[in-house]
């Protein structure tokens, strides 16, 4: 499944969606580009896909500056494992964590790991 917009913003689709393989684009999983990106693979200002990449991405894997999604990687982080400055999620790395395991500068967590500990090895 293929879909782009017609209207352009910065020379990207306005909206765009990819699912699936496709012959004609000579791909194995969908490659979505444009402001707001849903796909298999999604790249956008707002992406929603498995592996999601934008500024607000949501996703199985997404980076952003915030995003949320199984592995959550960006300023602001949500996820099942969150990596960023500030992560909230089963197992937070990050400036300030919150988690299950939560490994930080700023802990808070049933499992509080600090970073200064972790220099101490």
């Amino acid at each position: 499944m293929r879909y782009s917009s017609e209207t352009t913003l910065l020379g990207l689709p306005l909206v765009s969606i990819a699912f699936g393989p496709s012959p004609d684009y000579s791909e194995n999983r969908g490659l979505a580009r444009g402001i707001v990106a849903i796909g298999d693979v999604a790249v956008g200002v707002v992406s929603f896909g498995r592996l999601a990449f934008g500024l607000l991405s949501v996703g199985g894997v997404s980076v952003g500056v915030a995003s949320a999604g199984g592995l959550a990687l960006g300023v602001l982080s949500l996820g099942g494992a969150a990596v960023g400055l500030v992560a909230i999620g089963g197992a937070a790395i990050g400036y300030t964590a919150l988690g299950g395991l939560a490994v930080g500068v700023r802990t808070f967590g049933d499992v509080q790991v600090s970073i200064a500990d972790l220099l101490q090895f």
